[in-house]
């Protein structure tokens, strides 16, 4: 995409989330014409302003697409980078990003903000969408607008993040769920069978019901409620090491980072890219996008990057003797 149709398109992001144009200077002259008994009568309306059934009300004025008006529009933005297309694609289908968020409604309680973030995983639909592949956008764009949501809920459920990996991301939605339709069927949902039915480790299972069960606590609340008294921080282990424990880190630390640099200058073509774009980056390249670039499969350059992961390890246990256990993990795809 063009960087002037990426700019346009960016555009298009932001009147979605907004989509009702606000004249600003005829707001200024309406707050200054109103009187103070006018402004008395707004703050104590019987009904006070509801922001969620406005924009619903608001998204019933873009009409539903069909399916061969979807194909169109996809077809004129992927060949055409054509922004007014991508635009109706994306209002055309804000009711189904209205009905996903509402499925998330018991998680999180704001529904406005799932879909504002379901209406962002709805505009990375457009952009990855294939028209030729067969398959109608809406059913395709579901995935994104979930991925979205469900991302937003996990980082935002509190202030310390709960579930990071896919096996903690299905027990925060599924294992209350579980638990009830075991409880229904009249056996205990002890962990072990919680764990069996959800396909996770039983320590998995423990490890998420205290969490769900736990509250955040600050480390600076004092422990007897009084401000001047002790707080749970001073009762924490300090896990800091010691002046020449934390020199001989740095050192091993130079020393790794050297010898990856030597490693690096060994590598060429798709193991050069693979190494520098995933395995070190900072923001990692998808397998795919590695794939595309090089014109292979998804499948090979995983086994592409899985063959220089134990090549590197290989390198660093041969240059480093007293190296016994490596984990070459790095990023997963």
């Amino acid at each position: 995409m063009a960087k002037n149709d990426a700019e346009d398109f960016e555009q298009a992001v932001d009147e979605v989330r907004d989509p009702l144009p606000i004249d600003l200077e005829t707001v200024s002259t309406e707050q200054e014409s109103r009187t103070p008994d006018t402004v008395s009568q707004l703050n104590t309306a019987l009904v006070p302003y509801d922001s969620l059934q406005r924009y619903l009300a608001e998204i019933r004025r873009y009409p539903l697409l069909t399916p061969a008006e979807e194909h169109a529009l996809a077809v004129r933005y992927k060949e055409y980078g054509e922004i007014e297309a991508a635009y109706r694609l994306v209002t055309g289908n804000l009711r189904l990003v209205v009905m996903i968020a509402r499925q998330y409604q018991r998680a999180f309680r704001n529904l406005l903000d799932l879909v504002q973030e379901g209406n962002i995983g709805l505009m990375e639909a457009v952009r990855n969408f294939d028209p030729y592949r067969g398959v109608r956008f809406p059913s395709y764009a579901v995935w994104w607008v979930r991925a979205y949501i469900i991302r937003y809920i996990m980082n935002n459920w509190r202030m310390v993040k709960i579930g990071t990996t896919q096996a903690q991301r299905k027990l925060f939605f599924n294992l209350q769920k579980e638990r009830e339709r075991l409880e229904a069927e009249g056996f205990s949902p002890e962990p072990k069978l919680l764990a069996q039915n959800l396909g996770v480790k039983e320590e998995e299972v423990v490890e998420m019901t205290q969490r769900l069960s736990a509250r955040d606590l600050s480390v600076d609340t004092p422990i007897d409620g009084d401000e001047e008294s002790a707080t749970l921080l001073d009762f924490m282990a300090d896990k800091k090491g010691t002046a020449e424990e934390e020199v001989a880190t740095n050192e091993y630390r130079e020393l790794i980072s050297e010898k990856m640099a030597e490693f690096a200058k060994t590598l060429k073509g798709k193991e050069q890219v693979i190494f520098a774009k995933r395995l070190l980056a900072e923001e990692p390249l998808t397998l795919q996008e590695i794939g595309d670039q090089y014109n292979i499969s998804r499948e090979r350059v995983r086994q592409l990057e899985s063959r220089l992961k134990k090549k590197l390890k290989d390198y660093l246990l041969r240059e480093l003797k007293d190296l016994k256990d490596l984990d070459v993990g790095f990023v997963e795809d």
